[in-house]
């Protein structure tokens, strides 16, 4: 949708449509909101869509809203037109970022080290690469070909590789957590982004649906279309590549002059630093190295297992109609009260299974992920709630002793071979055992356990009053088909590296910039990518 220097976009806001009316007629409602001719229109985009299925009154009935954007010539006005404006059912939309090359100051001669390929440092090196800059990018996983071997041997030996698994590796944790995109930020790159994935192969709705999920098995096609985009633009990957120190030179503020790996020394002029959720040993390496990094809160919790018709039937009131629309999907909160902490649904994956997320022997951790089909039959969720400093300590990896506490105590009550303690919502409420909690679709299966005692207490508490609280949503979500499977306590990380809030630099650094998740300014796909951008035009711009 092209836009002319005499023409303005307008946004239509919460334009209500039956589920059963075609988007053809769009055009015609989104006009008549907003007062604008059809003759007058230059363009429409959608710019945002999601399912409504809340009850209204006590009765059921759903329909999309749609955000719409209209493009009409810089002086249209009509009475309806001006209403619209002073009631706020329509807002003019805001210019949008770019990450065309025209769009972007040139630095050639300029070298900088990207540190993880997850999607901070993918789109870091996407802004630096095509303004010239030499980038090297470095990982300690391997490619997705590399990194997809890997993973079928720890899932057959039960021996995980430290350094390429679900979390370090091509594409960062997402690309084995659907490639969910729901962040949605009122961010000038954020449709640039989407776009860019788009153009690798992504399926085109993602730019509006406030569900927007890729998939795995497409990742596995979109990522080896980025990386090539980028090598088009220069950029030198370095796989199996782990960052081990830095060469600095001395000084207020201090200047990194190179990356040192454990293939070699890497000099440059900046570093963009995108680790990812769960680079224990690299945040031990940073304080040694004297960055500055301190505690954050993270969400901790169980996942939880569902038919996914039952999920259907509470949120369409039919699971028939899984079929017109999909495979439901939610987005549960407990506000909490009463002296209990509130919980949240988190990361949901309709018609997925289950995996082991870890990177250290010993140790277990939960995620969730599921193809683009949707179609294993069986819905999960993480239910989680959050734990700071307060409950585990104030020192810079505080956090990571309590995850990996917890993680040992789940890994060694499941067998000590990656099988998941688990038991069902009734037991979890009852406090007791499950016999036999059932089939899920984890990666290396259930036993018997205690995942209510396994718990700190406040996560117990917190999720069990959620429990309750989301049965009213979805009728069964409590009942005998729920099992919960532990643990889950990766949905974010719990360190911080400080950094300058106009810069962008770390605390102390001319030239190195913390991005992403790793770094504790970022909580999904999205937002780190825009975190990562973001921090690459702050080094053009230095």
């Amino acid at each position: 949708m092209q836009k002319t220097p005499e023409s303005r976009t307008w946004r239509v806001l919460n334009l209500e449509m039956p589920i059963d009316q075609p988007e053809s007629a769009l055009q015609e409602a989104a006009c008549r909101v907003a007062g604008i001719d059809r003759e007058s229109l230059r363009g429409l985009r959608i710019a945002r869509k999601s399912l409504d299925a809340r009850r209204r009154g006590g009765e059921r009935r759903l329909r999309f809203v749609y955000h719409v954007d209209l493009i009409a010539d810089g002086g249209y006005s009509s009475v309806v037109f001006d209403s619209a404006v002073r009631s706020g059912k329509i807002r003019e939309v805001p210019e949008t970022g770019s990450l065309d090359v025209e769009a972007l100051p040139h630095r050639s001669g300029l070298r900088v080290v990207v540190v993880g390929a997850g999607p901070g440092g993918m789109y870091a090196a996407t802004v630096l690469s095509r303004a010239g800059v030499q980038v090297d990018l470095v990982d300690r996983g391997g490619s997705l070909e590399s990194r997809g071997t890997d993973l079928v041997t720890f899932h057959r030996t039960r021996n995980p590789n430290p350094e390429s698994n679900l979390l370090f590796g091509e594409g960062g944790a997402g690309t084995y957590s659907d490639g969910k995109l729901y962040t949605r930020v009122d961010h000038p790159l954020e449709l640039a982004c989407l776009k860019e994935l788009v153009d690798c192969g992504a399926p085109p709705e993602i730019v509006y649906d406030s569900r927007a999920h890729i998939g795995t098995d497409r990742l596995h096609r979109i990522l080896p279309e980025f990386r090539s985009r980028l090598a088009a633009h220069g950029v030198r990957f370095h796989w199996n590549c782990r960052m081990e120190g830095m060469e600095v030179d001395a000084g207020a503020p201090a200047k990194v002059t190179a990356v040192r790996t454990s293939l070699g020394s890497l000099p440059c002029d900046a570093v963009i630093l995108a680790p990812g959720h769960s680079a224990r040993d690299t945040w031990e390496m940073l304080l040694a190295e004297g960055v500055e990094l301190q505690a954050k809160p993270f969400q901790l919790g169980v996942r939880i297992e569902h038919p996914q018709e039952l999920v259907d039937r509470g949120r369409y009131g039919d699971a028939g109609l899984a079929k017109q629309l999909g495979v439901s999907a939610y987005n549960l909160v407990f506000k909490g009260g009463g002296g209990c902490p509130p919980a949240h649904s988190f990361c949901m994956c309709p018609g997925g299974r289950i995996v082991a997320s870890i990177n250290e022997a010993g140790e277990l951790c939960t995620n969730g992920m599921s193809n683009a089909a949707h179609s294993s039959g069986r819905a999960n969720a993480a239910i989680v709630t959050t734990f700071g400093p307060r409950e585990f300590g104030d020192g810079a990896l505080d956090g990571v002793r309590f995850q990996r506490e917890l993680e040992k105590s789940f890994f060694e009550a499941g067998g000590s071979d990656y099988t998941a303690p688990a038991q069902t919502a009734t037991d979890f409420l009852a406090r007791r055992e499950s016999p036999d909690p059932g089939r899920t679709t984890y990666t290396f299966g259930v036993c018997p356990g205690r995942v209510d005692a396994l718990l700190p207490e406040r996560a117990r508490d917190a999720i069990a009053a959620a429990l309750v609280r989301f049965d009213r949503t979805i009728p069964g979500f409590a009942g005998p088909e729920g099992i919960l499977v532990g643990l889950e306590s990766r949905s974010s990380g719990p360190v911080r590296i400080i950094r300058e809030p106009d810069t962008r630099v770390a605390r102390g650094f001319s030239n190195l910039y913390p991005v992403g998740e790793g770094a504790g300014y970022a909580g999904g796909i999205m937002s780190a990518a825009l975190d990562g951008a973001d921090s690459a035009f702050a080094v053009l711009e230095a």
